[in-house]
């Protein structure tokens, strides 16, 4: 029997927002179907302070956020603009062609606040990956 692959995620900073990010790594390409896997750390802005990650495209993948603290305003070339809540899960699959960004709010930038979440990427299958944007 051998040993459990063991993966220490690393820690980088999106935009701004720090994560620890196991996945991809050296070690482990993916798991199943996740490509990526991002835990947003918890993290307290200051008023005037907060998340913007900027317009960005993605193609065969789709991409899952989930929140335990905070909000995230999600825009895309799809004409979504939905605020992202703690408990609530936003999915995005870019089939041919997406692109979208991630920020603070304006109400929480203007008070400050504090953001907790995660997002895993997840790879469409074969005959997905070029399908309708959603």
């Amino acid at each position: 029997m051998s040993s459990p692959l063991v993966i220490h995620p690393r820690a980088e900073s999106v935009e701004g927002q720090p994560i620890l990010r196991p996945l991809p790594s050296a070690q482990c390409r993916s798991v199943g179907p996740f490509v990526f896997f991002d835990h947003m750390l918890e993290t307290d802005y200051a008023p005037g302070h907060g998340m913007d990650i900027r317009q960005h495209p993605h193609i065969g993948l789709s991409t899952l956020t989930y929140l335990f603290e905070g909000a995230i305003q999600h825009k895309d070339s799809l004409g979504s603009d939905q605020h992202v809540l703690p408990g609530d899960v936003s999915w995005m699959t870019a089939g041919s062609g997406v692109a979208h960004v991630e920020r603070t709010p304006a109400d929480a930038l203007a008070h400050g606040s504090r953001l907790h979440g995660l997002q895993v990427w997840l790879a469409s299958p074969r005959e997905h990956e070029q399908g309708p944007a959603s």
